[in-house]
């Protein structure tokens, strides 16, 4: 298993290295606008901080949609399948990978995040203010809710899983496209279809069970469904590849 977990990274970390590489020269600016009081290019580093630390973690998912579809579908990456490796641990190394790399770059975005926030605000006495200000915000919209790390980090949590959820579900509907449905009529539409829905069940049974929850158990409930559905459509995926593409 370690050494398809490492195989699939291998497939993947330029892209991350390119991430990474792209986030630094966006750090180096925001500080250099930080520090020398360009409040209007600093604003626009920010933006572009927030666009990367999004944009980042949908692509590494994205990207292992990506690789998982070329090795159902090039003869090169069908050759895995030829392996004396079953389904199951092809699959578990792909849904590990990325979800360690999911987890790993929010961690990052998050550490990175924090101490910008505090450079902004922290020297000049004003993010106690700025906190003060959203949390009396919240309490006027009846929210009930204070802000802080620990909220941040509930979020930040719940969307990796969420993500992580996506991504698994992608795979289950690429291989029913692929495995059950190739060269069918509007076989693309109907992978997609089943994808939706799939993505309506996880949103319908995290709002349904978390209804009369606050807000931060409803960050810790909304990961856990998103990993229970994700471990079902694996099972449900590896079950399909191994019926179909194992040789």
């Amino acid at each position: 298993m370690l050494n398809l977990i490492k195989y699939e990274f291998r497939k993947t970390w330029m892209t991350k290295l390119i991430i990474l590489a792209i986030t630094a020269f966006a750090e180096i600016a925001f500080l250099i606008t930080l520090y020398t009081n360009k409040e209007g290019l600093n604003a626009l580093t920010i933006l572009l901080l927030v666009m990367l630390a999004f944009g980042g973690v949908l692509l590494i998912g994205i990207q292992s949609i990506s690789t998982m579809h070329q090795d159902m579908n090039t003869k090169q990456g069908y050759m895995l399948y030829m392996t004396p490796n079953s389904c199951y641990k092809i699959l578990g190394s792909k849904v590990i990978e990325n979800g360690l790399s999911l987890l790993v770059a929010g961690a990052f975005f998050f550490a990175l995040g924090a101490l910008d926030i505090t450079l902004v605000f922290g020297h000049s006495g004003e993010l106690n203010q700025l906190r003060e200000m959203v949390n009396e915000f919240m309490k006027q919209l009846s929210l009930g809710v204070q802000l802080d790390g620990q909220m941040f980090a509930g979020f930040t949590l719940s969307f990796l899983c969420s993500w992580l959820g996506t991504v698994v579900a992608a795979y289950l509907a690429d291989v029913i496209s692929t495995c059950l449905l190739s060269g069918k009529k509007y076989n693309t539409w109907v992978s997609l279809l089943f994808f939706i829905l799939l993505m309506w069940l996880t949103g319908y049974a995290q709002v349904s069970l978390t209804q009369n929850l606050p807000i931060r158990s409803v960050f810790l409930w909304h990961s856990l469904i998103s990993l229970a559905f994700a471990a079902i459509m694996y099972v449900a995926t590896a079950f399909l590849m191994d019926r179909h593409l194992s040789v």
